[in-house]
């Protein structure tokens, strides 16, 4: 640390030439910056861009803005532009609610005139809704570091929008954790989870995000661990070139609707090297999405892998699942769409190299998805399920299916591949009959090389 602060030299100054102004700034309480974090791995280059997405998801209402931020402090900067919350008040006691020292933290480093850091050192923070927004100077989002353990508030009533923590219009954001540190823990247990529209229905009333990116372009996300949202983990909306490994997320098998990753209305999103359990689907893959590359997940427990296809929304296309297991869950990979949902496409889809560990329903396309049998139209789903190819499948199942087609009969699944798959059914000394279950209508099935 230098022997002379601002301060010194400002009054130092001012003794040479009175008509200066000057305001001072308290100096640094930390008396340190965080060490470097390592750089992150370079995985395999994104294909093409598509067209860009639109910045919000039709199956989601539009998120409100928030509460207005306080004006942002006098910028506290130590000499590697690193921001740390806890130089603008935020208090790593777990108890006091820091989110307007994080917001001005925020601001000082998103206003900053060159390379800056947002920093959440080491403890313990309670941690209310927070947008982290953009765009930042020359349109350059700071770098995140987050070596503390956050905890969101548990009562719902604190939250008016459908997220915890958002980023939004930012482009090139890193965020960092670390094996030992960066976890946001959600709390859902405490009050989210109980609702009885949990209880009584497949999908909660009202659910918070943990962490979502709207409108966000090549941003890096890794080591975290995410654990107990209110409702999904992470969400990726309106976004593209995002790379996102080295993540954990658990939550309780029985809690409702805490999907691990659900991406909407992005492209070129790679997700690799993580590990997810939770309640809900390990990863999602909603309407809108272009180019998704899911690698290397352990899954489990959980509803599997999962691709869902909205009403009313976007076609949804080139989406690769590879080298993943998935162990204890209801489902394996799962293609679905809603009864009556109009004219759409989902397609270009592979799933290879996948170990089946104990799964219900290893291979299912659900065409009559109604996860809380109330849905209102009896009319076949008019989303078109075709050029899907399944290889390189192993493992074990629990139920007397091993691959369900519950295809539409109006618009029918066409192109489907099974090359290589082999699945053994846990019953043992049982008959080898039912393994395949077909409904509706499927035009160009092959199974190839396939014992289930």
């Amino acid at each position: 640390m230098m022997a002379f602060s601002l301060r010194n030299i400002v009054a130092f100054l001012a003794l040479f030439h009175a008509s200066i102004v000057v305001a001072t700034l308290p100096s640094c309480q930390t008396c340190g910056s965080p060490e470097p974090s390592p750089p992150a791995p370079e995985p395999e280059a994104f294909p093409p861009e598509p067209e860009v997405p639109e910045p919000y998801p039709p199956e989601l209402a539009p998120y409100p803005e928030p509460d207005q931020s306080p004006e942002p402090s006098e910028a506290r900067i130590d000499d590697d532009g690193v921001f740390d919350v806890t130089n603008y008040g935020a208090m790593a006691d777990g108890g006091t609610e820091c989110s307007s020292a994080f917001s001005a933290a925020w601001h000082a480093a998103c206003d900053y005139p060159g390379n800056s850091t947002f920093y959440i050192p080491e403890g313990t923070f309670l941690v209310g809704p927070i947008s982290f927004r953009g765009p930042c100077y020359n349109d350059r989002s700071p770098n995140v570091e987050i070596r503390g353990t956050l905890f969101a508030l548990s009562s719902l009533s604190s939250f008016k929008s459908s997220y915890w923590i958002s980023f939004k219009n930012l482009q090139g954001l890193t965020l960092i954790g670390g094996p030992e540190y960066g976890k946001l823990d959600g709390q859902g247990a405490v009050e989210a989870w109980k609702e009885p529209s949990c209880e009584k229905s497949a999908r909660c009333k009202k659910l918070i995000t943990s962490i979502d990116f709207i409108n966000v372009s090549h941003a890096t996300i890794s080591n975290i661990t995410l654990s107990n949202s209110k409702g999904f983990h992470l969400g990726l909306h309106g976004s593209k070139n995002i790379k996102i490994y080295n993540v954990k997320i658990i939550a309780p098998e029985d809690s409702p609707n805490t999907d691990g990753i659900h991406v909407s209305n992005s492209s070129n999103i790679s997700i690799f090297s993580s590990t997810i359990g939770v309640g809900d689907d390990c990863v999602s893959i909603g309407p809108g999405s272009k180019n998704v590359s899911v690698s290397n997940i352990r899954c489990g427990p959980g509803h599997g892998i999962s691709l869902g296809k909205y009403k009313n929304e976007k076609d949804v296309v080139g989406i690769n699942v590879r080298n993943c297991t998935i162990n204890g869950t209801e489902n394996g990979i799962r293609m679905k769409t809603w009864p009556g949902d109009r004219p759409s496409n989902a397609y270009n889809m592979t799933f290879e190299d996948i170990v089946m560990v104990n799964v219900s329903n290893p291979i299912i396309i659900d065409q009559e998805y109604c996860p809380s049998h109330k849905c209102k139209s009896n009319e076949p789903s008019m989303v078109k399920l075709k050029d899907i190819f399944i290889k390189n499948i192993n493992g074990t199942y629990s139920t007397k299916s091993a691959v369900i087609f519950l295809c539409s009969s109006e618009a029918p699944c066409e192109n489907v591949q099974l090359v290589n798959i082999n699945l053994n059914y846990l019953v043992p000394n049982s008959p080898r009959q039912g393994r395949l279950n077909i409904k509706g209508f499927l035009n160009g099935l092959q199974v190839i090389n396939s014992r289930f």
